[in-house]
């Protein structure tokens, strides 16, 4: 049996301006925008190369808006990524080169804290 995490909820105060942070400065594809009534406003967003998504939007989750830390993505060449991030506008750490990855770090709008490390060989 495979089980495919294919999609994370990510609490945010607005959701326009989290939206254009992930789809114009971060570089995610805005897949769907749709408001299921008043209470429901449903927006995914995926990275890249990525079979896993987030979720934006109002109605979703009950956490607050910032309270997500941990979130990862890999990339091939971190000095390409701190490149593209810059480039587009995101506050973006230094890379930082430690013994088992190079990492580089942003947090959109609300706080949610994401980092983004060169691919490791798998083991």
């Amino acid at each position: 049996m495979d089980y495919k995490l294919e999609l994370i909820a990510v609490p945010v105060s607005d959701v326009d301006r989290a939206k254009t942070f992930y789809a114009d400065q971060v570089g995610f594809h805005a897949d769907h925008d749709h408001r299921v009534n008043e209470n429901l406003r449903f927006v995914q967003l995926t990275p890249p190369g990525s079979g896993c998504s987030i979720a934006i939007g109002e109605g979703i989750v009950d956490s607050e808006p910032g309270s997500v830390r941990g979130l990862q993505l890999v990339v091939p060449d971190i000095e390409i990524a701190h490149a593209e991030l810059s480039g587009r506008g995101v506050a973006v750490s230094d890379i930082e080169d430690l013994s088992w990855g190079s990492f580089i770090y942003f947090a959109d709008p609300d706080g949610n804290a994401w980092a983004i490390q060169q691919s490791p060989g798998r083991l």
